[in-house]
């Protein structure tokens, strides 16, 4: 309990998403041992009257915080951005303690988050092809025949996710290999090993059109030749796609892999975890789905969400049903 690694929280402008985040890490096993760092972004310069009142509740709402054996918060003065400040403070916090559990303002996490995070982070230490612990599942199908409770893949997980100092520093930022992948197909298509997104979010990146350190991070991932750890029952959902988030909109699908139903701790990490392609492959598949996003009922809500009527709608439904 005493090396338990920190627990780093990035937040912006969404008090009750925060709130939700919050609460559920504070019933997690290992909580009141485990030290919170929040990170609070600073509102844009082009934030209005309530998206500046948004921040400053969010900030007012951190500062209550309890429930952990420490609570330290640092306010960005100016916006830095999701990319810049996770690069910002993971670095910072992973540079005093060597290793980091990270969680962004949508991320509900299940009572056992950190106890596996945390056994993962030590099971994994001396993984040198393993850079990442995620939290998230694709709600795929994993193989009757695979024993383990934990797969590993090419591809990262931003939604609740460890790593450890010797494998963070090895992260380049600058994408300094892009005009070599940018011109081989062959290396691109090794790069899609964990979904024919990859290289596509990198080349957006790259043409300054999406703002990401974890495309950046798979790239580093790839060049080391590196992978995730996952597990097979989700411990994370996103309660985000709710469009009021920068980078998550309306949610596609139910995509989120079941909660573990057990009352007790149900992962056994094996230290000596091998590679399946068998379920890298089906996690492709299940990926490149075409999503809900290109149906028209989706593009209907969207558009509601966009105009602000979509919970308005989704109200008189309920009142409707009730009535009848």
């Amino acid at each position: 309990i005493n090396n338990l690694a920190p627990v780093v929280l990035f937040v912006y402008n969404r008090p009750n998403h925060t709130r939700m985040t919050i609460e559920a890490l504070q019933k997690n096993h290992l909580a009141k041992d485990s030290i919170l760092y929040i990170f609070a972004d600073g509102a844009k310069t082009s934030a209005n009257d309530e998206q500046i009142a948004s921040v400053q509740q969010t900030r007012d709402y951190i500062k209550t915080v309890s429930g952990f054996k420490e609570v330290v918060i640092e306010e960005a003065q100016q916006n830095k951005g999701l990319a810049n400040s996770v690069i910002y403070g993971v670095t910072k916090v992973i540079n005093q303690y060597g290793k980091v559990i990270v969680v962004e303002d949508d991320i509900v996490t299940h009572r056992f988050f950190l106890q596996y995070m945390n056994d993962c982070l030590s099971a994994f230490t001396n993984r040198d092809d393993i850079y990442m612990i995620g939290g998230f599942n694709h709600n795929f199908e994993i193989p009757s025949t695979y024993s383990e409770h934990i797969y590993l893949t090419h591809r990262s997980c931003s939604w609740g996710w460890a790593t450890w100092k010797n494998r963070w520093e090895k992260a380049d930022w600058n994408v300094s290999g892009y005009i070599e992948i940018s011109k081989s197909r062959k290396m691109q298509k090794k790069f899609n090993r964990g979904g024919k997104d990859n290289f596509p979010m990198l080349k957006m990146q790259m043409e300054g059109k999406i703002d990401s350190w974890c495309i950046r991070w798979d790239y580093s991932m790839f060049i080391n030749n590196a992978f995730c750890a996952i597990p097979i029952k989700s411990l994370v959902e996103n309660c985000g796609f709710d469009n009021s988030g920068t980078h998550c909109g309306f949610v596609r699908r139910n995509f989120t892999a079941p909660f573990p139903k057990e009352d007790t701790y149900y992962f056994k990490i094996n230290s000596n975890l091998k590679f399946s392609k068998e379920i890298e492959r089906k996690l492709v598949l299940f990926l490149d789905k075409k999503p809900e996003t290109d149906t028209i009922m989706w593009k209907f809500r969207h558009y509601l969400a966009k105009i602000g009527l979509y919970n308005v709608c989704k109200k008189i439904k309920h009142i409707i049903i009730r009535f009848f």
